[in-house]
């Protein structure tokens, strides 16, 4: 079985932003039980930004707001936050890997394919990747936004079987358990809705990105991924061993749906950000979803947006519900010019299909 561990930030690092040796400790002593199972496992992290913010004469409460000290402390954290993996992997008779990954590395199908094969190498070298964001070049318009749906990305990307999500809490409740005493903890969930995803608060620490809002994101692409995912708390014992054995009530289980994209779908969906919008009518909408057809110039309302051929947009019905994304064949100027008409007005050169079938994939809900 291939699992994807994730901890966040507060997990790992003490409220001054120092990394937690004791907690890097015990995720490094578990992901080595897995190992010895015959669990290829994957650690993604975060803390680098938290961890260098002391050696720079900041802390969790007077975090910089400057991008470029934020990517200068993920620089002098990322050492110290690697260093501790290796020391507490090293001690469990593991080798550590270091691997930061940028969203071009998603984007682009080359490096998709390129960086799947490094981790594929790693594991089967009996190596462990620690996988981070690079957050010392990362650009605030151009990056996951979080490690959980960075976590998400990397098990598609394995074609994980597990996506173990820790943090500081035990998992989804049906309210905030900070502030609402009857709260209970969500066992299971099969599919996430809107109601779901609004009972999710915003994040929950002065030290991550992240929060339960992120994590059930990263549980629906996940899940779109044909991976089960847990949320679980990080300090609970044995908690990455219970989660892959299914133990009941050790956190919150998504269950991964019966029917898989296929894994260039799953790319168009979740790894390439969306360049601009396509609006179509009613009846487009039943078409791409009923018939599974093309999207013709025809059904398309307009466009928003500058972007070019080959690019991922989103398709919105006429109540501005986004319900798909592809990769479309026309620029937006194209579409422009085009929009409504049918073949017979086109000029030779333009193909009919404004986004073909294959490169279109209907979205969750």
């Amino acid at each position: 079985m291939k699992v994807v561990a994730k901890i966040g930030s507060s997990s790992l690092t003490t409220v001054s932003g120092e990394i937690e040796h004791r907690a890097v400790a015990k995720i490094c002593s578990e992901v080595a039980e897995l190992v010895s199972q015959g669990h290829q496992t994957v650690i993604v992290t975060s803390a680098a930004i938290s961890a260098g913010l002391g050696p720079l004469g900041y802390h969790a409460n007077n975090r910089p707001k400057e991008p470029e000290m934020l990517r200068a402390a993920s620089a002098v954290g990322q050492i110290a936050l690697m260093a501790t993996y290796k020391g507490h992997l090293a001690s469990n008779g593991l080798t550590a890997g270091q691997v930061l990954l940028a969203p071009t590395d998603m984007w682009y199908r080359n490096r998709y394919l390129k960086s799947r094969g490094t981790l594929q190498a790693m594991l089967e070298s009996d190596v462990v990747p620690v996988i981070n964001e690079n957050d010392a070049v990362a650009d605030d318009e151009i990056r996951f936004g979080d490690n959980d749906r960075l976590a998400a990305l990397v098990a598609h990307l394995i074609d994980a079987d597990r996506l173990i999500l820790l943090t500081d809490t035990a998992g989804v409740f049906t309210a905030d358990p900070r502030y609402d005493e009857n709260a209970s903890l969500i066992e299971e969930i099969i599919e996430i809705d809107q109601h779901l995803e609004k009972v999710a608060g915003g994040t929950g620490s002065m030290v991550g990105r992240g929060g339960m809002a992120s994590k059930l994101a990263a549980a629906k692409i996940a899940a779109w991924s044909g991976v089960q995912t847990t949320i679980a708390q990080a300090g609970r014992p044995n908690v990455l061993r219970d989660a892959v054995d299914g133990r009941a009530g050790i956190g919150t289980v998504f269950r991964a749906r019966s029917q898989r994209l296929p894994a260039r779908k799953l790319w168009i969906a979740f790894a390439l950000p969306a360049s601009g919008r396509i609006i179509v009518d009613s009846g487009a909408r039943r078409a791409l979803e009923m018939d599974r057809r093309s999207l013709l110039a025809a059904g398309i309302i307009k466009a928003d947006g500058d972007f070019g051929a080959e690019s991922a947009v989103e398709l919105l019905d006429e109540r501005g519900a986004v319900f798909a994304k592809g990769l479309t064949r026309w620029d937006s100027q194209q579409i422009g010019t085009h929009a409504g008409t049918t073949s017979d007005s086109f000029p030779p050169d333009l193909v009919e299909e404004v986004i073909h079938r294959d490169d279109l994939v209907m979205l969750p809900a």
